[in-house]
This record gives structure tokens, sequence and C-alpha cells, in this order.
């Protein structure tokens, strides 16, 4: 069995998460935070760790399209920092451009309404977020069991 991952989709308002199933393989989506209190969100998250046996935290990463940091990922940062301090596992910043651009085009082929999007767009975005992360894991144990030639 292979730890489980949770992913964060970080705003200001709400946050999007998804935890991947007991073999590692998959990424499915939880409820979405409405964001109160930063203490109030920390404690949901760290029993949410609790409850899935988290063993790594990914949260999006909203860097610039150039590469450079946006008044978002500053907000991003600070809020790792805090998580950092609470959860008993290790926090990690992943690249998400995109993944919120990426997650409107599926829920809108989906053929969902503008509000049904509005209200599954932070959960998509933290389940793409997650399964590129563990489709990269895939692909770097299939590169390490290569036979050499």
């Amino acid at each position: 069995m292979t730890a489980r991952i949770l992913a964060i989709d970080f705003g200001t308002k709400r946050m999007g998460l998804a935890v991947s199933d007991a073999l590692g393989m998959t990424a499915q989506g939880l409820p979405t935070i409405q964001r109160t209190r930063i203490a109030d969100d920390l404690e949901h998250l760290r029993s949410l760790v609790e409850e899935y046996s988290v063993e790594r935290v990914l949260v999006g990463n909203p860097i610039g399209h150039s590469g450079g940091e946006t008044s978002m990922s500053q907000l991003v940062a600070e809020f790792v920092e805090k998580l950092r301090r609470r959860l008993p596992c290790p926090v990690e910043l992943r690249d998400e451009r995109l993944t919120s651009v990426e997650a409107n085009r599926t829920l809108r082929e989906m053929g969902l309404t503008l509000g049904k999007r509005q209200r599954a767009v932070d959960r998509m975005a933290a389940v793409l977020l997650l399964q590129s992360y563990l489709d990269y894991l895939e692909n770097e144990r299939n590169r390490g069991s290569r036979p050499t030639e």
C-alpha cells in the first residue's frame, strides 16, 4: 500500500482538496473548504491528514506564466509555512500553472452550467494537481525499473 497524498488548491475564499487512493494511482476530490479563519482551516486540514493517513501534502503554487512569483504565490508561501508547523508530514509546493484553466475546460466539456462549474472548479483543480503528481511518480518508477541496454 502506498502512502496517501493530499493536494490543496489554495484560494482566499475556498480551498479545493483531493486525496490519492490507497494504491497511489488516482486522485479523488474531497469537499471544498469554504475559508473561515486560518486556525479553523489549518485544523480542518490537520484532521484530514489524520483521517486519511496522509504522508505528504501538495499545495498548488500559482507562479506566473513567466515563472516568477505572483501576489497569490506569496500568500500560498505564507500559508504553507503555517501548514508545515501544524502537520506531522512534509508539505510541498507544486507548480499549478494552468490547473484552474484545465479544470474549467474539463467541467465545461462535461456540460456543467457556469454556477456548477464555479462550485466544482477548486476541487477539480486539486484533482488535476494531484493526478499530474501521481502520474509523474509512476513515470519515475517505470523509468527506474527499465532494464539497461
